[in-house]
């Protein structure tokens, strides 16, 4: 990218990258769980499904309330991956173009 990155830029750009991976495995979590790849009642599992929907279900609610899920199908995921990106895009804009 550039060879001096601010290392606020940095920072957002690395959490907004970290939570869309974190969107990933709930999204993989939840097909895991409905096709019982994976038993809720396991101990790990539980864990790692109430980690990952402390950290997902407050924004996928807030889309859920703008955009209902489809014929069973929820597009919040979807919705928020392209948020993270226009989030990404809009950042290094921003600092490309009002650099500080």
């Amino acid at each position: 990218m550039y060879t001096a990155v601010n290392p606020v830029i940095w920072l957002i750009l690395t959490l907004l990258d970290v939570y869309s991976w974190i969107v990933l495995a709930a999204v993989v979590m939840s097909w895991l769980l409905a096709f019982n790849v994976v038993n809720y009642h396991n101990n790990i599992v539980r864990s790692v499904v109430r980690f990952l929907d402390i950290l997902t279900e407050p924004v996928f609610r807030q889309v859920r309330r703008v955009l209902p899920s489809i014929g069973g199908l929820d597009l919040s995921p979807i919705v928020v991956f392209i948020a993270i990106i226009f989030l990404q895009k809009l950042v290094v804009w921003l600092y490309v173009r009002f650099p500080f």
